[in-house]
């Protein structure tokens, strides 16, 4: 009888423990389920306007940006910055660049001890997550400010594995830029430390890295920041998605292989998610940094140029570089099921500098104490009944800045980048006054109509002195407007904050 009493006893642990395992892991996804969502950015590099299947594009395969589009939002009107270091700015604080310092390229070697950085007093997204519980990553490109007491580990990132400057060979990881560095220098970087991976291909090493961060915060909530060198020169994509687009002309067969490469690279990085089932509670923001390149330096081999006009921005005009839309606009999709629609449009208006408040209001915490430039657009995400929160838009870049108002764009000093490749009107190439663009127009930004309207030219630079009179305020910087001459001279030099 003793005997079987204790068989009793252990058939009956035996039952409890085979229930406790499944209880466990339901536990778990349910704590995953009713904790803060996740956060993730993807940001792509020199991605043109409508450079993906679900933009209209017929002769590049985005099959994982397509996915996402069904699963989310997708923006038709969404804008950036046309360079890549005020863009960065602009995201990751929510603030016009200029506020924080950021109207010149930031320096790119890290053995710089003292260039261009974005300021430490902005706070970065990662900052400000990291005060509400969110374990912080970058895995990818920084590029606002290569000295090493300004990077991403001071700017409120746990962790950090990838490149300082600009960009780098993606497998010798060397800053290689024959116009603007010399000597060239090797850039790749855990933390602080500098590591060495000759050899191996970065965008894979990206992906690794990424993943490895998922798994390893998957039990508490977590904001990773992935912003990919592709499809930004040199191009080198994966040998894989090259025969596919051998019969497009060039540039557009090498830029469509890299298009190709960083959807693929993407899709990995979601599969990561889908695999520990957190994606249902991570809101996924995609967003390219600026338009399409047209730079043609020929660092490398010639079959690895630069990207020499591959991109595609139908009617609009212009690339990066450019306040011309084509280098402004660019593909965007933000993704969180739970709470927004799937696989809708919205066509209103939006900019980069908006994530930041957006993903308050989605987490119901306070903004940073830093006064934004960017608006929430939750109600836009839910509605498409809600107009766009911004009366006017603004963009500037040393001299030459961009004010928009309505369906006219004005831009001071601008110019159009995609030279040889345009199809529009080269007479407007280089512009040394106003120029004032209807985008409303069946061809829009091909006719100036600054001298037919001078007194919307009036209005809308008054806007702009407004505005650059504030955002220069606290930034280091003079004004442009004020002083032309002391800004050239600050721009060649170096500036330390």
């Amino acid at each position: 009888m003793k005997f079987l009493s204790k068989f009793y006893i252990y058939l009956l642990l035996a039952l409890m423990a085979s229930c406790n395992a499944p209880n466990k892991e339901k536990t778990e996804i349910q704590s995953i389920k009713t904790r803060n969502p996740n956060v993730v950015i993807i940001y792509t590099d020199d991605q043109g306007t409508l450079d993906a299947g679900c933009y209209g594009v017929k002769d590049i395969k985005t099959p994982v940006i397509d996915q996402l589009a069904s699963q989310g939002v997708l923006f038709t009107q969404a804008y950036a910055h046309t360079v890549c270091c005020p863009s960065r700015a602009g995201l990751l604080t929510g603030r016009a660049p200029q506020r924080g310092g950021v109207n010149q390229w930031t320096s790119c070697n890290p053995n710089d001890t003292e260039g261009r950085v974005l300021d430490l007093k902005e706070i970065t997204i990662a900052e400000h997550l990291k005060e509400y519980g969110y374990k912080t990553g970058l895995i990818g490109k920084w590029h606002l400010g290569a000295t090493m007491d300004h990077g991403p580990l001071d700017q409120g990132f746990d962790e950090f594995f990838g490149f300082r400057g600009g960009f780098i060979d993606y497998y010798t990881h060397r800053f290689l830029h024959a116009k603007w560095q010399k000597p060239q220098f090797h850039d790749l970087y855990r933390g602080k430390k500098e590591i060495f991976k000759d050899g191996t291909y970065f965008p894979d090493m990206q992906v690794k890295e990424a993943n490895a961060f998922i798994r390893k915060n998957k039990a508490e909530p977590f904001f990773l920041y992935l912003p990919f060198n592709l499809p930004h020169y040199p191009e080198q994509p994966d040998a894989t998605f090259v025969t596919p687009y051998k019969d497009l002309k060039w540039p557009r067969n090498s830029y469509a292989s890299m298009i190709a490469t960083v959807d693929n690279r993407m899709g990995q990085v979601l599969q990561q998610l889908d695999d520990l089932k957190l994606r249902e509670n991570t809101i996924i923001i995609y967003m390219s940094d600026n338009g399409h390149s047209t730079e043609d330096y020929y660092n490398w081999d010639v079959s690895y140029g630069g990207n020499g006009g591959g991109g595609f921005t139908g009617k609009w005009r212009g690339a990066k570089g450019s306040f011309f839309e084509g280098g402004l606009r660019v593909p965007a999709i933000i993704s969180y099921p739970k709470l927004f629609p799937k696989g809708v449009k919205r066509d209103q208006a939006i900019i980069n500098m908006d994530i930041l408040p957006t993903l308050c209001e989605i987490l119901d915490i306070p903004t940073p104490n830093n006064k934004l430039d960017g608006s929430s657009i939750v109600d836009i995400l839910k509605s498409n009944d809600v107009a766009s929160p911004h009366k006017e838009l603004h963009w500037m870049w040393q001299e030459m800045w961009a004010v928009r108002k309505g369906k006219w764009k004005l831009i001071y000093k601008g110019h159009d980048t995609t030279g040889k490749h345009s199809t529009h009107p080269e007479k407007e190439f280089l512009m040394t006054t106003f120029y004032l663009a209807n985008l409303e127009d069946e061809h829009p930004e091909e006719i100036n109509y600054a001298t037919a309207f001078p007194d919307i030219v009036k209005e809308l630079h008054q806007l702009h002195k407004t505005w650059a009179k504030d955002v220069f305020k606290n930034s280091g910087y003079p004004d442009p407007n004020d002083d032309i001459k002391t800004t050239k001279k600050r721009i060649k030099g170096t500036t330390k904050l």
